[in-house]
């Protein structure tokens, strides 16, 4: 006669006992704004939302969620949070994908998970099934030191991939935030004709001889709104169109990079790194010509302002 065998799953094996309703929240981060990521977080708090809810003695807290890149927990608003209810007692156990979404940095990682675990609330890693409280301190600082050396693994492979493309003359663009264009359903640029039109009297209000601050005032006089539907313009964000060759159909691609890891710092790239310049990457709004214009004007005027810094200067070491 066969012998009936009953498989227990290993995640109910490292849950807690549940003598009492467990309040449980859940941890995601991802760690751009980009369109795919935040359908990625968006599913991810669908799923723990889910998830708990339909799971028998366990109360939802909340699902907390941040879109952060590197370490440092003060960019973390919603991790802050979590670990505010912690210690108000709200929370018995954290859901996380993996420990490299709850953290990155392995010192700070292993100094909150033992702190959690001294008030007896367990951190439950899906990617392993393992929950903090029912491993030793030591198995935790080696999944911590690999979760650290994983996410600097998968960066690297990242970059690979992301230079391999530019190499190649492929871009991604961030479109949400950029006057003048959407994204067309292959994925290329498309103009926006209204917003085109801002763009360009922005680049011949510029080369006529006003200002960034002539333009603002402009912007807001005749009611013409940001990319964001805001009524008052930054002069700071006219003056970066006025840099964006984007708007001349081009792209240049790495004019900064991640300096260090850990802590998502990025640098300008003044020849650390190859940068790419792809031409005719999508229509253009301006021509080639017009935006070349403005980055001369936008250079004398500087020069100019540099020069009169440094007689500035003369001037008062003189009168010394």
């Amino acid at each position: 006669m066969p012998r009936k065998v009953t498989m227990i799953p290993e995640a109910a094996q490292q849950m807690p006992a549940e003598k009492r309703p467990l309040h449980v929240a859940a941890y995601c981060r991802v760690s751009t704004n980009h369109e795919e990521q935040q359908h990625s977080l968006a599913a991810q708090i669908n799923y723990y939302t889910n998830y708990i809810q339909n799971h028998p003695n366990w109360v939802l807290t909340a699902v907390y969620s941040d879109t952060a890149f590197g370490t440092r927990t003060n960019q973390r608003p919603s991790y802050q949070k979590l670990m505010r209810d912690c210690s108000k007692r709200k929370v018995d156990l954290i859901l996380v994908k993996s420990l490299s979404r709850f953290g990155r940095d392995a010192l700070e990682t292993i100094r909150q998970i033992r702190r959690l675990k001294k008030m007896n609330i367990g951190v439950y890693i899906e990617n392993g099934g393992l929950n903090t409280l029912n491993v030793s301190d030591s198995m935790i600082d080696q999944i911590a030191a690999l979760a650290q050396a994983e996410s600097h693994f998968r960066s690297e492979n990242i970059k690979f991939g992301i230079r391999h493309r530019m190499r190649s003359g492929k871009t991604v663009l961030n479109h949400t935030q950029f006057l003048g264009y959407t994204k067309g359903p292959d994925g290329v640029l498309q103009i926006v004709p209204e917003e085109a039109e801002v763009v360009r009297k922005i680049f011949d209000l510029y080369i006529q001889g006003n200002g960034v601050r002539k333009i603002k005032r402009y912007l807001e006089e005749h009611g013409i709104k940001t990319v964001t539907g805001k009524s008052e313009w930054s002069t700071s964000t006219i003056d970066r169109m006025l840099s964006k060759e984007k708007y001349a159909g081009e792209v240049r691609v790495q004019k900064t990079f991640t300096a260090d890891l850990l802590t998502g710092r990025r640098e300008k790239n003044t020849g650390q790194l190859d940068s790419y310049l792809v031409e005719d990457a999508h229509e253009p709004i301006i021509g080639l010509e017009t935006f070349e214009l403005v980055q001369r004007i936008k250079g004398n005027i500087k020069q100019c302002r540099e020069t009169h810094q440094i007689e500035k200067q003369v001037s008062e070491m003189t009168l010394k």
